[in-house]
């Protein structure tokens, strides 16, 4: 894939991404049930099932094209960059401060996440990210390596808090991924997610809480004419005593009006609900969910 997708013409590579991402919607069965039930919550039963077909079959094909563009990345200039994307910035001036300060750029699994990440480097601002290692030993090295064309380098999930503190201490650039639900924890928090309670983690809101420093929240979308807009949003800067849970929430709801516009660009095959407030089953929350009492604890009002 590395050798032949980079020598395909633009057009020829996102027809092959569109062909790519609808076999696997066909091919994966238990994906489509979970992304129904999603858009069955989020929704409340408001689209057709033409449009649940559409957005999911959507979805799909995004993720398709996502990681053929990252195999790609051999051919990613910057002049090359500057030709497939535009950039609108909320605030200009942001970009000149993460430089001198440091910063942690967020975004969702929205558009294409992977260069959502990547463009930073391109913008002066290699980052540093954390990446689950794939259960092929042999395949995580590949990724790192299309990850690094940009200067973007990539850390494994163990001890990653204390490094990726420790970029940010030397006025450093961090890149995460913030949508996906996680188990209450030190480092979690509970959000309203399109109406429902979610727990997502606080570490990029802990850490720029704790040493100053923004959040610069971001989305790549992909455009009809093969090229990408990247959105960056003005700077949250977390501060006060309940600074980390503001944050958190603010930078989610961002990322949701940017999913409302465009929803077969987000990755509804994921659970994002997996955990009910109440000890009871709620139709309101997908039928995947669980009863959890650390998730019904963190939603109680502190004493």
């Amino acid at each position: 894939m590395e050798l032949l997708l980079p020598r395909l013409p633009r057009h020829v590579l996102l027809s092959f991404a569109r062909f790519a991402g609808t076999l696997a919607y066909y091919a994966d069965a238990r994906g489509r049930d979970t992304a129904r039930e999603n858009l069955r919550v989020v929704f409340r039963g408001s689209l057709s099932q033409a449009d649940v077909r559409r957005i999911i079959l959507g979805s799909y094909q995004n993720f398709a094209r996502t990681f053929a563009d990252l195999f790609c990345t051999s051919r990613l200039t910057p002049e090359r960059w500057h030709q497939l994307f535009t950039v609108e910035n909320e605030a200009p001036e942001s970009i000149e401060q993460a430089k001198a300060q440091g910063a942690v750029m967020v975004t969702p699994h929205l558009g294409n996440f992977e260069f959502a990440g990547m463009s930073w480097g391109f913008l002066g601002i290699p980052l540093t990210s954390v990446a689950q290692d794939f259960k092929n030993p042999g395949i995580t090295p590949i990724f790192q390596r299309l990850r690094s064309v940009c200067g973007q380098t990539t850390l494994a999930r163990q001890g990653a808090v204390v490094r990726i503190m420790k970029v940010l201490a030397r006025r450093g650039h961090v890149g995460m991924l913030t949508d996906l639900n996680i188990q209450p924890g030190r480092v979690a928090t509970a959000i309203d997610c399109f109406g429902l309670k979610t727990c997502v983690t606080t570490i990029h809101a802990t850490l720029t809480h704790r040493l100053g420093l923004m959040i610069l929240p971001c989305v790549c979308l992909p455009q009809a004419d093969g090229g990408y807009l990247l959105k960056i949003f003005a700077p949250i800067r977390p501060t006060g005593e309940d600074g980390v849970q503001e944050a958190t929430q603010q930078c989610w709801d961002i990322f949701e009006n940017e999913i409302r516009k465009k929803p077969e660009l987000w990755m509804w095959m994921y659970k994002h609900w997996r955990y009910l407030p109440t000890d009871e089953h709620d139709p309101a929350y997908p039928d995947y969910a669980n009863v959890s009492k650390p998730f019904q604890k963190m939603l109680q009002p502190a004493a």
